[in-house]
């Protein structure tokens, strides 16, 4: 099946950044059906105050983003990974949610990040807060389509290895991470974890993500979205610039890979859950 992730740039000017993605699908060249894209983290709206956020925010059953994109889904007949969105809750905050829409734009499912970025990073942001803003899920995300069962995760879920064993146990064979790695945490560990996470679940990984300096340089990101197979192989790679990858993958392949090493069998240690 085709595959294509879009790397972008995206800032504070939500209009801008989706006017952007619609661009690039209108240049996307699908050649083969089903054809899977997916958006990086905060494709339509990277950085400024709590109050943006908010400002943008709506319901499942009503947000303009979330609205927005699955119409792009169906305009151009393509499955979507619908990079993440803010999507009110409870508490006042917003879940960083990502969404996966089918051809027709209709939602085959969602994922509410799990794990939220409170950490000290030598950059020029130091200092980073997501739980400020944002509340943690509640859910792990394995989403059947016609193509093979779907995992979902973002960004700082990746140096969590549990999340990923959690959605092998569920049948997941190909995993999204649409991602901001920032340049400092990227440049040391981007890589080495998507390969890691790829091999010990035997999936494809599908990581798309953020590149460059964002907002006026106040955020750069690593970039380097990625397609890793689940014998840890780098089929595609782009480091720099926005714009598409483009790549086809077998999800047969995996039953060869897990039969000759079937680790889901052999691991003794209790299943991972959720606290």
């Amino acid at each position: 099946m085709q595959i294509s992730l879009l790397q972008c740039q995206s800032g504070r000017d939500v209009e801008a950044n989706l006017s952007f993605i619609s661009e690039q699908l209108e240049q996307l060249k699908v050649t083969e059906k089903p054809h899977l894209v997916v958006l990086p983290e905060c494709c339509l709206l990277f950085g400024g105050h709590e109050s943006q956020q908010l400002a943008h925010a709506g319901t499942n059953e009503q947000s303009v983003l979330k609205q927005a994109l699955a119409n792009l889904a169906s305009q151009y007949g393509v499955y979507l990974v619908a990079g993440t969105l803010p999507i009110l809750a409870d508490d006042g905050r917003v879940y960083s949610r990502s969404y996966l829409f089918d051809d027709n734009g209709r939602t085959l499912g969602h994922y509410d990040k799990l794990h939220l970025f409170d950490v000290d990073v030598a950059d020029g942001t130091k200092n980073y807060r997501e739980s400020d803003t944002f509340c943690p899920g509640e859910q792990i995300s394995v989403i059947d389509t016609p193509f093979g069962k779907v995992g979902m995760a973002i960004c700082y879920d990746l140096r969590f290895a549990d999340l990923f064993r959690a959605m092998r146990i569920q049948g997941a064979e190909i995993i999204v991470l649409p991602a901001a790695f920032t340049r400092v945490t990227g440049e040391a560990h981007w890589l080495p974890l998507i390969q890691a996470r790829a091999i010990e679940t035997q999936c494809f990984v599908l990581a798309a993500a953020q590149w460059g300096q964002h907002n006026q340089g106040s955020r750069e990101t690593w970039g380097h979205s990625c397609v890793v197979g689940p014998w840890g192989d780098v089929l595609a790679q782009k480091p720099e610039q926005c714009g598409w990858l483009t790549t086809s993958i077998d999800v047969s392949e995996i039953e060869d890979i897990r039969k000759g090493i079937p680790v889901v069998k052999h691991n003794r240690f209790i299943e991972p859950k959720l606290r």
